[in-house]
């Protein structure tokens, strides 16, 4: 295996012992957040298609308090605005934490995946385009959907293949989805954001900064953030800038390095209490009602003849998987990076082509491109299931070529000998 020190100048090498226990965490919630993910859009389908009745009636039941914030919502918009807020409150500590004391700290290391992740939302966002304005029935409005990586249905088909990924491949899945979510979240906040109420827009401002204040202040107590929190939701809800953008927010504010004495930051608490909620809960949930799309040869028919529906299957299958590899690799060109020896640029383009899964954001950006018309919303949704599908099987046939390999890899990365809880490789190599 690879010096850890040379983690500046080698990509995907081995690394570090603190970001590897770190990045173990995290990516076991996330995987085991991809396998209910996973069976929640099964469930979906399954429930839309034998009962759509039913389906259709809890789907759009509506309730919660009206006037002045106007949170009478359906079912699908609780779990659309309100869960997915959750979501994105775990992606704001992430982002943070990856900022000040992960991958992204250093603009040596924070490079190629940046690179990368860029890569992977523009060529998808320009095949889109391009194929709906050489369509007479073309909708370029949508060309945000392809753009998004689901990093736990990602991990979840990982895991569902038993693929033994190194975990320098897997670390590298995670930063890159964590700076595509960053892009997600300016996407959705600049391009999805309209009819803008200024009071409520400026009483939720004021709210996170209380929300920040106290927190830098050492305040402490669940049953004071939690309100605080929950108002300042729905007052950015109300404004009209998309609400899950106060549950960034909030992420960012918190205090992720650590202090003398801390064996956890702040953040690091919240997320590692956080995250089974939103994996676990949030967005299966969230997937459980904006999943149920119809299927039928007609349906399955329209998604390749329609221009909006085959721009995102092109965009994920193609734009995510060429534009993640291509990035990745000129930025490695141009820069001193050099590959691990022990891995070879197909792993990587086998990596891309799983990173072309979007899921969660590009449902939620399906509805938000076109709330006036039902019938192409739910095309767009059937292709997300189509492409991400895609991108699933291609990706596992690639990785599964290598499995063998990889597991040789994984083993000795992982051997402990002595059982000291220190895998060899970093007693051998100091």
């Amino acid at each position: 295996m690879t010096n850890p020190s040379d983690d500046r100048r080698q990509f995907l090498g081995l690394l570090s012992l603190p970001e590897r226990r770190f990045l173990t965490d995290a990516l076991r919630a996330e995987t085991v957040g991809g396998v209910l993910l996973l069976v929640a859009a099964a469930c979906a389908l399954v429930w839309a298609n034998v009962w759509p009745h039913g389906y259709e009636t809890v789907r759009d039941y509506t309730f919660g308090p009206g006037s002045p914030l106007h949170l009478d919502l359906s079912v699908e918009a609780w779990a659309q605005d309100g869960l997915l807020t959750i979501f994105f409150f775990v992606a704001g500590i992430e982002l943070k934490r990856e900022f000040v004391a992960g991958e992204l700290r250093t603009p040596s290391a924070a490079l190629l995946p940046v690179v990368a992740a860029v890569c992977g939302v523009v060529l998808p966002a320009v095949l889109f385009v391009t194929v709906n304005l050489a369509a007479p029935d073309g909708h370029p409005t949508g060309w945000a959907i392809p753009t998004a990586t689901d990093i736990a249905f990602a991990l979840g088909v990982l895991a569902v293949v038993g693929s033994h990924l190194p975990s320098a491949l897997r670390a590298f899945l995670l930063t890159l989805a964590v700076v595509d979510d960053l892009i997600a979240i300016l996407i959705i906040a600049v391009f999805f954001s309209s009819g803008i109420e200024f009071w409520a827009l400026g009483a939720a401002l004021a709210g996170l900064a209380l929300f920040w204040f106290l927190h830098r202040r050492g305040v402490h107590g669940w049953w004071l953030f939690v309100p605080l929190a929950v108002l300042n939701w729905a007052l950015m809800h109300e404004s009209g800038v998309h609400a899950t953008v106060a549950g960034v927010a909030m992420g960012l504010m918190l205090r992720c390095h650590r202090e003398e004495g801390e064996e956890q930051s702040p953040g690091e608490h919240i997320e590692h209490l956080v995250r089974p909620l939103s994996a676990g809960f949030a967005v299966p949930v969230f997937a459980l009602f904006a999943a149920g799309v119809p299927v039928s040869g007609k349906v399955l028919g329209e998604v390749f003849t329609e221009a909006a529906p085959l721009g995102i299957v092109i965009g994920l299958l193609v734009g995510k998987s060429v534009g993640i590899f291509g990035g990745t690799w000129l930025a490695a060109r141009h820069t001193r990076a050099t590959l691990n020896p022990q891995l070879t640029w197909s792993d990587m383009f086998a990596l891309a082509t799983v990173a072309g899964i979007g899921f969660t954001v590009s449902l939620l950006i399906s509805d938000l491109a076109f709330p006036d018309d039902e019938h192409l919303a739910e095309l767009c949704k059937e292709a997300v299931l189509v492409g991400s599908l895609a991108c699933a099987v291609v990706g596992t046939l690639l990785l599964k070529r290598r499995n063998r390999y990889y597991r040789r890899l994984y083993d000795e990365e992982n051997r402990d000998e002595d059982g000291d809880g220190i895998p060899d490789v970093y007693q051998q190599q100091g």
